[in-house]
């Protein structure tokens, strides 16, 4: 996570943030346009997250529910009224594109399968989001420009269970340890219940994506659990993701 120290205008925030952006160092540790973050370095540290309205109103209600598991971070406020705005405590520690961690990409590879072992056998009663699949095929229906598009998308919503809970976006940036340890999940906007191999896609993605190289993959799988694993839906998600934009 890279933190730029910034400058900003106060007025440009709802009144309710003032009191802890005042006198706060603030730096930007955004990493996509669709949204800006800041960290707020003050008292434990708090990051704030903005974005177009209703755009942050999944991932408030999945950040939420993920706390109350251990896996995240909590939720001081969400407010949407012009824009959206998602007010968390920071997890302590650092994201898995640390170069500590990318130096040391097989201990990365175990232990992000573990992880991820970890978090698909968590409880899921109570989830808000009970079928991501649902979700997921309709993005993946606004997208398709042809038949053969919609005829992958088909075979997705015969055959995907809802089953697991998942992250939605399992990569290195949205893991958090400290020193190896687990400490949280950030970023839970496509998270809910749905097809584990969703999550395994993104996890075998973001290692070939942040090591360059693809060596990782097989060795991924194996600390996962092969039996565990559907071919067959990993080359669904892959068109879904590559051919159709998402």
């Amino acid at each position: 996570m890279i933190l730029k120290p910034i400058s900003i205008d106060i007025s440009d925030y709802p009144a309710k943030f003032h009191p802890i952006l005042s006198d706060a160092k603030i730096y930007d540790s955004s990493c996509s346009p669709e949204a800006k973050v800041i960290f707020i370095d003050v008292d434990g540290g708090y990051f704030l997250k903005s974005a177009a309205r209703g755009k942050l109103a999944a991932e408030a209600v999945m950040t939420r529910y993920f706390h109350s598991k251990g896996l995240s971070a909590k939720v001081l406020d969400y407010v949407s009224h012009d824009c959206d705005w998602l007010l968390t405590e920071k997890i302590h520690g650092d994201d898995c594109v640390a170069a500590k961690y990318l130096e040391q990409p097989e201990r990365l590879c175990d232990t992000i399968a573990e992880l991820l072992v970890n978090l698909h056998s968590v409880d899921f009663v109570g989830c808000p989001v009970p079928n991501y699949n649902e979700v997921y095929i309709s993005m993946a229906r606004r997208y398709a420009t042809s038949d053969a598009d919609h005829k992958i998308i088909d075979i997705a919503e015969r055959t995907f269970e809802a089953d697991t809970l998942l992250h939605g976006d399992y990569c290195l940036p949205n893991i958090v340890l400290k020193d190896w340890a687990f400490s949280g999940f950030i970023d839970l906007g496509q998270a809910g219940v749905g097809d584990r191999n969703i999550d395994i896609f993104w996890a075998a993605w973001t290692l070939r994506y942040n090591l360059k190289t693809d060596k990782y993959r097989q060795r991924f799988f194996d600390a996962y659990g092969r039996s565990k694993i559907d071919e067959e839906k990993l080359r669904i998600v892959h068109t879904i993701e590559g051919k159709i934009g998402l």
